[in-house]
């Protein structure tokens, strides 16, 4: 959620932004609402303030009238009668304007906070702009010795490379018909060697974030209830993406919503928390199941363990001080964790900064990480691919966006209880998201006789297993 003041402050800034991101949103109705709620709300409360005064001056007053009327009579007495019925009376009067009033701001309430919640956060200064991922900016790529990008696989290799598709059947790493037959479309079940790869990676990663980088695990829901959606962005722009459950529709108390991302339960720890500022950054890290529905990507990757409905990722986050610059540094950070990772397990990849059109409602600035994978791309004249990257890891920084919609703040000056409150930073970034990580591992990896080397970081999860054959 972004700043109502600064939106009133500044509504170009968020205008110009929603339309960097391609997002279409009617700000001046929002102000709009929000300038009749204000006023409203200034009548209520001048409405209340006549309350409190009224219930200090009303005693002595109606003391004084009485005690005057003891000795009145005829038209004098009539008079201070009345006067003291229009005193009784006037808390009443003033109760039902304030009722009124407060009617007319809940029903003012929704459009506003429906409008709100569909702000994006403007892209920083710095992102390029541009309409969609077309228009992203290459930053860095890397390679491990006796790489060459400019060159294909073959010949960096020696021979023609496998899809990973083909490598799976071959080595019997995973089971499609049976997953499809269990779960529908984009389903799979993984075996032997390639579950045992799916785990190792999962571990690796999980273990590298906590013994070398310092984050904290924890485990989180998976099951969660709207409010955590809405909370951390995902909601109202992601929920064509997400599985919902309909509790509600049989007898249940709420609805509730698989995550996409252990991003969601790790932002939600702390919602509505003041945090002392000396226990900041938090960096916490969580490895758990994720759901996407994958809608309208139809007929898109729809073959192997690229675009699927259920996998597993190792997320890390980090919340922080509302201070920009430790943003950006924290967001360099969390990819230089990845990209050590990476280089670990011998993969290519590339850093690519997502344009204006490509960082969706909630990132101020966003990097993807993409592997080469040679299984992907166009076809060559044999009907083979020829390589492409794909997307693997997302870097996000958000600011304030996910903590002011979660209510979660930092009190200044260090000590609970003392100093001025300031909504928290967020960032995240993948770790690893498998199975689709073994879509480069097992292609960079294939040997020529249809093996693949298991890469030396991986071994010890795997009983120093070297070749899977």
């Amino acid at each position: 959620m972004i700043d109502l003041k600064a939106l009133r402050d500044n509504p170009e800034r968020f205008k110009t932004g929603a339309q960097l991101k391609g997002v279409t949103v009617d700000v001046d109705r929002l102000l709009q609402l929000d300038a009749s709620k204000r006023e409203l709300g200034t009548r209520a409360e001048a409405l209340r303030a006549e309350q409190k005064k009224l219930a200090k001056e009303t005693g002595p007053k109606l003391g004084q009238l009485m005690g005057k009327m003891k000795s009145a009579s005829g038209a004098e007495k009539a008079a201070l009668e009345a006067e003291v019925e229009s005193i009784k009376a006037a808390p009443a009067r003033l109760k039902d304007d304030i009722q009124k009033l407060e009617a007319e701001i809940a029903a003012i309430d929704p459009e506003l906070q429906t409008i709100l919640l569909a702000v994006p956060l403007p892209p920083d200064n710095d992102v390029p702009r541009g309409t969609s991922e077309a228009d992203n900016v290459e930053l860095r790529r890397w390679a491990p010795d006796g790489w060459d990008f400019a060159k294909s696989f073959e010949e960096n290799k020696g021979f023609a490379p496998k899809t990973h598709l083909e490598l799976c059947e071959s080595l019997g790493l995973v089971d499609f018909p049976r997953g499809v037959k269990i779960a529908g479309s984009r389903s799979y079940v993984l075996t032997g060697r390639g579950m045992q790869l799916h785990q190792a990676i999962l571990r690796f990663a999980f273990d590298t974030m906590v013994n070398e980088n310092g984050f904290t695990p924890m485990s989180v829901p998976v099951l969660v209830r709207e409010e955590s959606m809405v909370g951390t962005g995902f909601f109202p722009a992601g929920r064509d993406q997400t599985y919902h459950i309909e509790e509600s529709a049989r007898g249940g108390g709420y609805d509730m919503f698989l995550t996409g991302t252990g991003e969601v339960g790790l932002m939600g720890l702390h919602a509505d928390e003041i945090l002392d500022e000396t226990t900041l950054p938090r960096k916490y890290v969580t490895v758990s199941t994720c759901f996407r529905r994958e809608a309208g990507a139809a007929g898109k990757d729809t073959a192997g363990l690229y675009r699927i409905h259920q996998f597993d990722k190792v997320e890390q986050v980090i919340i922080d001080k509302a201070d920009e610059q430790t943003s950006r540094a924290h967001h360099q950070s969390m990819m230089g964790y990845v990209e050590g990772l990476l280089q670990k397990l011998g993969l290519p990849y590339r850093l690519l900064q997502c344009c204006t059109g490509d960082l969706g409602v909630k990132n101020a600035d966003m990097v993807d990480i993409e592997c080469w994978m040679p299984g992907r791309g166009d076809v060559n004249s044999d009907g083979r691919p020829t390589g492409a990257f794909g997307e693997t890891h997302s870097a996000s920084r958000l600011y304030d966006y996910q903590c002011r919609r979660l209510n979660m703040r930092h009190r200044e000056g260090g000590e609970a209880g003392k100093g001025a409150t300031t909504f928290c930073h967020s960032l995240n970034n993948t770790v690893a998201a498998s199975p689709r990580i073994l879509i480069p591992i097992l292609e960079m990896h294939q040997n020529a006789d249809g093996s693949v080397t298991v890469p030396e970081a991986l071994r010890g999860y795997m009983g120093s297993l070297e070749v899977i054959a």
